[in-house]
C-alpha cells in the first residue's frame, strides 16, 4: 500500500537560527513527518542589486540585502543540519532558487529535492536538476523520479 510522505516546511521560517531550525526539525519529527524542507538561495544572483540595497528594517539591518543574509544558511549551518537531522532519523531537502545553490546542495547525500515554485521556468536550473539520477524531484504538487 502506498502512503503519503509529508514534508514540513521550513524554508526560511528558522530566521537565521540554528538553534530555531532544530526545534522545527523536532517538531516535524514528533508530527510524524518523513523530511523538512528549507530554502538555499545565492543572494547576488537571486536578486538586483537594486532590490538588496532597497530600505528595510529588520532584525539583521536596515537594507534588504541585510535582511536576505541574516536569513540565509550556508555550509556551516547546513552541515549541522544534515548531521542532526540524521541524528533524528528524519530526511530533508531544500528547495534551490538558483543553480549554485542546487550545485552546493550536492555536497549533502539528499534523496529528494524541491524545485522552488518560483523557478519551475528556469530552463537552466530545470535542465541542471533532471540530470541528477537517483533523486526524487518535486515540482509543486507533482513527483518526478529522475532515475525512471
Amino acid at each position: 500500500m502506498n502512503r503519503v510522505f509529508m514534508i514540513a516546511e521550513i524554508g526560511i521560517n528558522h530566521n537565521g537560527s540554528l538553534s530555531i531550525a532544530k526545534k522545527l526539525i523536532d517538531a516535524a519529527a514528533k508530527a510524524g513527518c518523513d523530511a523538512v524542507k528549507f530554502q538555499k538561495r545565492t543572494i547576488e544572483t537571486v536578486y538586483s542589486r537594486e532590490e538588496l540595497d532597497k530600505p528595510r528594517d529588520s532584525p539583521w539591518g536596515i537594507t534588504n540585502r541585510q535582511q536576505k543574509e541574516g536569513l540565509e544558511f550556508g555550509r556551516k549551518e547546513y552541515d549541522e543540519i544534515d548531521r542532526y537531522c540524521k541524528n533524528k532519523g528524519i530526511e530533508w531537502l531544500a528547495s534551490a532558487w538558483d543553480i549554485e545553490s542546487q550545485h552546493f546542495l550536492r555536497h549533502y547525500d539528499l534523496k529528494y529535492n524541491k524545485v522552488a515554485s518560483a523557478m519551475l521556468t528556469h530552463r537552466k536550473l530545470l535542465e541542471d536538476n533532471c540530470r541528477r539520477t537517483k533523486i526524487y524531484i518535486y515540482l509543486d504538487w507533482y513527483e518526478y523520479n529522475a532515475a525512471d
